[in-house]
């Protein structure tokens, strides 16, 4: 699951930590002090928030909502969410749910003859029609190197050429680089098991030498020693605590690993029997089910709250857009989502009346991209705004293609997708995430993605971070934006969201990915800028006048 892949970032970094206790050096509590804002300082609403009024690099929906939105009307926005499931019943989505009306619940018929049985709130396409569903996969360089594993494993590139050859180079590549992913896997496990017993040992040191089981940052900040296992431990804590490392974060990081190896890098793990359908039939729709929910919702909960959390219901959260109704589909696994899933989900969404599609997940490889770039370019012909999250490997797009994108096979660019990059609460030099990928070309604009609190399943909420969460920011945004201008096509609401950004392009932040290189913001992505709905709402207001 995506979940993970968010919540390790943070347990990475901590992980450096662990090899540089390894070599004996000890963690500057100073110097991580001035590097970050607390967060405990920072607010829960904070990505709603203004960057002048209220000194966060939110989004300004808040002040959108007080200063120009007041008694205007508006019209209910359909947005699909393509994900790994949502709890539907949350109390505080609900009521912001899509229901299919032309769809009689239950009757095991498929009423308004769309192709699919019963799908009131939507379609899962990883499950089979048994009820079943799937939940682990596979990546999608293990689906790829056991593909090729079987043709060209113990041959040589004297045995072959032309197309043949060019295949066997191919899975020598694929070889090398799922190699590779095993032992970076086990490494990462054995490092990040490491850090947990050293950040067990090292609250037990604390809380000895402090007096006492319960202690804050300050406490840590202000004890004095001179013994270097207790300087140690002191400096560990303060970096966990000020990057909100917990516990719990520790064992989401080994699960995550302990799961990939077990099955997301395990050759031997095929999940796709469970969904019943001919997988080499790429132009295949008529298969999965209606849980939309799914057997691990975490992910897709917390992406719809921010989109769509029922506002001002003195319960949990709000979500950016007021009049909004999400669309379930579930095609996202805890592994690599399959380009013909992710190609009908598309299909789906556009058939159905979603106006944005939010999709926050990415792989690295796509062997039937024409597959999902002929759905995309279905979206577009529908005016359809398609909006994505550019992943958490800290890389740069253009050079390292993150899976799906905007570019077609034929080089030519998708007009109704845009691509959000991951900003976060701090500083000027550091506010950008430092998991976001970027890209110059290929990242249109940047949202907040680090802290961002939001539904989670059984009536709870989480602080979850990623371009995951980024990515329904922008979403949002732009439901909120057509809900108060319902006549905007899918390319006029992208132009507006994209002139209207609150501008940071000339100022130096570190590139994600590294630990110190400077770069200008304006380099990261076509805008340089943050998203901001009062500036969108303000320019979308100013168009509808001419």
């Amino acid at each position: 699951m995506i979940t993970r892949k968010i919540l390790v970032t943070l347990i990475l970094f901590a992980s450096i930590i662990f090899a540089n206790a390894q070599s004996s050096h000890v963690v500057d509590a100073t110097a991580v002090n001035k590097q970050f804002i607390l967060e405990d300082e920072v607010p829960q609403n904070w990505f709603h928030l203004d960057p002048q009024a209220d000194h966060f690099k939110g989004v300004s929906d808040q002040k959108a909502y007080e200063q120009i939105l007041k008694g205007k009307k508006t019209k209910t926005v359909i947005v699909a969410i393509i994900d790994s499931g949502i709890d539907i019943e949350h109390e505080d989505l609900k009521d912001n749910i899509w229901i299919n009306t032309g769809e009689i619940a239950g009757n095991g018929i498929d009423d308004d003859k769309n192709g699919y049985v019963d799908d009131v709130y939507g379609w899962n396409f990883i499950g089979g029609a048994d009820g079943k569903m799937v939940n682990q996969e596979n990546l999608e360089l293990t689906r790829l190197y056991v593909k090729y594993k079987k043709i060209y494993e113990g041959k040589n590139a004297s045995d072959f050429k032309g197309k043949k050859l060019k295949e066997f180079n191919q899975y020598l590549e694929y070889k090398k680089a799922f190699e590779a992913k095993v032992q970076e896997a086990k490494q990462t496990l054995q490092n990040i098991e490491g850090f947990a017993k050293m950040l067990t040992l090292a609250d037990s040191t604390m809380k000895t030498e402090l007096g006492k089981d319960d202690y804050t940052i300050e406490d840590l900040q202000n004890f004095k020693s001179d013994k270097q296992n207790v300087n140690q431990a002191k400096g560990m804590l303060i970096y966990a605590k000020t990057n909100g490392i917990t516990p719990e974060d520790m064992q989401e990081g080994v699960d995550y690993y302990k799961e990939q190896l077990e099955y997301n890098l395990n050759p031997d793990f095929d999940a796709r029997h469970i969904v019943g359908d001919d997988y080499d039939n790429k132009k295949q729709r008529d298969y999965g089910n209606n849980k939309v929910e799914g057997p691990d919702a975490m992910h897709g909960t917390h992406v719809a709250g921010i989109i769509g959390a029922v506002r001002n219901n003195n319960i949990g959260m709000n979500g950016i857009a007021a009049d909004v109704k999400i669309m379930v589909i579930r095609c996202v696994p805890n592994g690599d989502e399959r380009d013909k899933d992710v190609a009908n989900s598309i299909y789906y969404a556009v058939n159905n009346g979603a106006q944005i599609i939010n999709m926050s997940f990415g792989k690295a490889y796509s062997p039937y991209k024409k597959y999902v770039d002929k759905a995309v370019k279905y979206a577009e012909k529908k005016g359809v705004l398609l909006v994505h999250a550019a992943g958490n490997e800290g890389q740069n797009n253009d050079e390292l293609p993150n899976f799906p994108n905007a570019r077609y096979l034929n080089g030519k660019v998708a007009k109704n997708w845009i691509e959000v990059g991951a900003s976060s609460w701090q500083d000027e030099g550091n506010f950008v995430a430092p998991f976001s990928n970027y890209g110059k070309n290929s990242v249109d604009v940047f949202a907040p993605g680090m802290k961002i609190y939001s539904t989670v399943p059984d009536n709870k909420y989480k602080n979850l971070q990623g371009t995951s969460m980024a990515s329904p920011v922008v979403a949002g945004v732009a439901a909120l934006v057509l809900s108060y201008y319902p006549d905007l096509t899918a390319l006029q609401l992208k132009d507006i969201l994209l002139k209207s950004v609150e501008n940071y392009g000339d100022s130096k932040v570190t590139l994600p990915g590294t630990k110190d290189k400077s770069i200008e913001f304006k380099d990261l992505s076509q805008t340089g800028g943050i998203i901001n709905a009062y500036k969108a709402l303000k320019l979308a207001g100013e168009l509808s006048e001419k």
